[in-house]
């Protein structure tokens, strides 16, 4: 079990709208179980509630465990696709810029012909 950090007492505030400081609500950080101390309570509660709250609470954790699981696959995933189109995306700009080059006019042309100068 752990005590809340202010900063992370402050985004809890703000993913669940909670009360501002102040206008009720808490005034001090709140206490979390990890996964580990959810397993080590479960030995020390024996009523029926306390052991199907404390499996509801592990059948959560595993829970997030699997989406945060998907989500870094799915993260993994979308770098590989963004790093192979930016390669792409460079190689197709350069032939764009070839061809806007071989079709812009060339004002630097010299004359065909002898050019007569004055001594």
């Amino acid at each position: 079990m752990f005590q809340l950090t202010q900063k992370e007492m402050r985004f809890l505030r703000f993913q669940f709208e909670t009360s501002k400081e102040g206008r009720g609500g808490r005034r001090y950080p709140p206490y979390a179980f990890t996964e580990q101390g959810v397993a080590m309570l479960s030995s020390v509660l024996r009523s029926k509630r306390a052991v199907h709250v404390n499996i509801a609470i592990m059948r959560a954790f595993v829970r997030l465990r699997e989406l945060l699981a998907t989500h870094k696959d799915l993260a993994a995933k979308i770098d590989v696709l963004e790093k192979k189109y930016e390669e792409h995306d460079a190689t197709i700009k350069q032939v764009f810029d070839a061809i806007r080059n071989l079709m812009a006019p060339d004002r630097r042309r010299r004359r065909i012909g002898f050019t007569v100068r004055d001594h």
